[in-house]
């Protein structure tokens, strides 16, 4: 008959913390797992088939997403969701509590975003388990979420032209249509030819639903340009797409952009910094900026802007007496 655990209560069965370091011991053999618990989870999951119901759950609860997220937010969370299940498969959910949910998120601070979106992920599923009356409470709401660090990292125009000539041609073309429309990379990519006119560029934002077309003089010379480059014996389908007329993906978007910083020997540039600086330009020429990115509030559209310029202001003047 095996013993009660009288301390480390809170660890999976045959998982003991020895000496600052975790350890799977049965029949008498101790195999080290990790120093660190989330890390010791994951090894623990290895070693084992698993038992728990964590696995099924979480894909229940992505399962049930589709049809209230965007696209973009549900690979996230799939993404999210691949390491939630290997730290967590021998779990049952009434097994989690508040202790290892701060653990796991704890051992991802460095990022962030990440963290948060997992944090979102793991409330979701425990929601989903209460209702269910899998487990009585949800150990993700005593753990607050990270706070995101804002970033303030605005591209000069010498450096943006200095990333454009370093770039292939086909960059350029996305550079330009990206700054030209002020439009996330996702929706720029996703331009077809049917959507651009004399009128503009029409666009249905993924993230928002929101509806806009953007025009200018640049942003019907950006789309002249990005044409050009297609072969001409091809009718393309995207704008910006590949030459066998499929749509690029954003990671090799991505990565042409982060060799020509790289080759231009620009620091710290980001490809989403090209959506921040067209929409702080916007602000500077005195244009709509949140026009421009189709928020709805300004505070969204403060997100974006890396104004850093000193306003001007005048002071009030006391009367005399």
């Amino acid at each position: 008959m095996m013993r009660r655990r009288k301390k480390d209560t809170h660890l999976p069965r045959c998982v003991h913390l020895k000496h600052g370091k975790y350890y799977y011991v049965k029949g008498g053999k101790w195999t080290p797992l990790a120093k660190d618990l989330p890390a010791a989870l994951e090894a623990y999951a290895r070693l084992l088939q698993p038992k728990g119901k964590m696995d099924g759950l979480i894909d229940r609860v992505i399962a049930d997403a589709e049809d209230r997220v965007k696209p973009n937010t549900l690979k996230q969370y799939r993404q999210v969701a691949t390491t939630i299940k290997t730290a967590f498969c021998e779990f049952s959910p009434a097994q989690v509590k508040p202790e290892h949910i701060f653990q796991f998120l704890d051992y991802h601070r460095k990022t962030p975003n990440m963290a948060n979106r997992m944090r979102t992920v793991l409330r979701m599923t425990f929601t989903h388990a209460v209702k269910a009356g899998m487990c009585q409470n949800n150990p993700v709401d005593a753990i607050p979420r990270f706070k995101e660090k804002r970033r303030d990292r605005y591209i000069t125009d010498a450096e943006y032209l200095a990333i454009w000539k370093a770039g292939s041609p086909a960059l350029r073309a996305i550079m330009d249509v990206a700054y030209a429309t002020g439009q996330r990379i996702g929706d720029v990519l996703a331009i077809k030819i049917r959507d651009i006119s004399k009128d503009g560029i029409a666009f249905t934002q993924e993230k928002t639903g929101k509806k806009l077309r953007v025009n200018s003089e640049m942003v019907q010379a950006a789309a002249k340009s990005a044409r050009a480059v297609h072969p001409r014996n091809v009718i393309p389908t995207y704008l910006l797409g590949q030459r066998n007329g499929k749509i690029r993906s954003y990671r090799g978007v991505r990565d042409l952009f982060d060799r020509a910083v790289l080759k231009a020997g620009v620091e710290d540039a980001h490809l989403h910094d090209i959506r921040a600086k067209a929409i702080t330009d916007a602000k500077r020429q005195r244009l709509d900026p949140k026009a421009l990115a189709g928020h709805t509030t300004e505070a969204q559209t403060v997100a974006y802007i890396r104004d850093r310029e000193t306003e001007e202001v005048t002071g009030p003047i006391l009367d005399s007496k």
